[in-house]
């Protein structure tokens, strides 16, 4: 009993989770839509390995993964010296190495981490333009944003004590304000419990091109669980106040998470794109229906969303949900913009 409630509440470690997701095999659908994946972690740490060969592993299992976006990833790969506002700038430099050899042409087609999504501590106020400028230089042309997670919660969803209102604060603001000037993103990494933060954040800074996070933060653990009809409408009626913000997008993904309460994880066998679609369907849909394929930006959020199912049945699940979408709205959702946005030439 005991392991199975370690297992419902951490998941696999990314080696057994390897093995558990490759016993469901399925053909690529769709095989030729070109696809950004607008969402992924490299890292190295107490939560696993998952660098570029373990990337390389998922991505070439018959989908067409032309280019993809890394995000941040906790204090993975920082500087073990200097000053501590600067640390972050070690996972920046990391990953361009990771840019650097698959554009190559030595590690296939796939331009991985072509955009570079780091992080800079915006509670620094105005002293944190020296490290956006200094995570800009690491990034050699491919750093686009940064990403300042503010995810708060009482339950186990939220690993950090953060303030729950850390976006209204106004040295955050200062922070955030030297974004759109430098032409950076702001990925928004927070719960749905906090979309009314991120509209007031919003109005604003109407000029700065801002990207939510996981369709918004769905909760399906402790404190929220057994609630998914009435979170669904909550989230529902704040996304449609959020999508009236044309400066906002989202990244459609996210739902594999273990904080998101559907338990496939737990099951010996892996669900089949079939039941990962069943139980997506109403919050990717919805994201179509507000804001459009233009706003919309399909992301795998691996390894994180690894604990659901494989890479393949993941692309399998979303192209299932869009099956009847034109192809002009594919290739907005699935390739043109995520480039557009990331500024990904591909």
């Amino acid at each position: 009993m005991a392991q199975a409630d370690d297992l419902r509440a951490n998941g696999r470690k990314l080696t057994d989770v390897n093995t558990w997701t490759k016993l469901r095999i399925e053909a690529p659908l769709e095989p030729d839509l070109p696809i950004i994946d607008s969402h992924h972690h490299v890292w190295n740490d107490q939560r696993g390995r998952y660098l570029m060969d373990d990337l390389l592993e998922d991505i070439y299992t018959g989908h067409n993964i032309v280019a993809s976006v890394f995000v941040e990833a906790g204090k993975n790969m920082y500087r073990a010296d200097g000053p501590d506002e600067m640390k972050a700038v070690g996972e920046v430099e990391f990953v361009n190495g990771v840019a650097a050899m698959c554009a190559s042409d030595g590690y296939g087609k796939a331009r991985l981490c072509a955009g570079i999504i780091g992080h800079a501590n915006l509670m620094l106020g105005d002293k944190v333009k020296p490290v956006l400028e200094a995570l800009a230089a690491a990034g050699n042309g491919r750093f686009c944003g940064i990403r300042h997670g503010v995810t708060s919660d009482p339950g186990p969803a939220a690993r950090h004590s953060l303030p729950l209102h850390m976006m209204l604060d106004p040295a955050f603001r200062r922070g955030l304000a030297h974004l759109q000037p430098m032409g950076l993103t702001f990925d928004a990494w927070l719960f749905y419990t906090q979309l009314t933060d991120l509209m007031d954040l919003l109005r604003a800074f109407p000029d700065t091109t801002m990207v939510m996070n996981h369709v918004g933060g769905i909760l399906g653990v402790p404190p929220h669980d057994g609630k998914r009809d009435e979170i669904f409408a909550i989230w529902r009626g704040h996304m449609q106040k959020l999508a009236k913000f044309p400066n906002l997008n989202v990244k459609v993904g996210g739902l594999g998470m273990l904080r998101c309460g559907w338990d496939f994880h737990i099951k010996d066998m892996p669900p089949s794109s079939e039941e990962v679609a069943a139980a997506w369907r109403p919050y990717v849909e919805t994201c179509i229906e507000l804001f459009g394929p233009e706003r919309c930006l399909m992301e795998s959020n691996f390894p994180p969303d690894k604990q659901t199912c494989s890479y393949s049945v993941l692309w399998n699940a979303m192209k299932r949900i869009t099956k009847n979408c034109s192809a002009a709205a594919k290739a907005a959702m699935y390739h043109d913009t995520a480039a557009r946005i990331y500024r990904i030439k591909i």
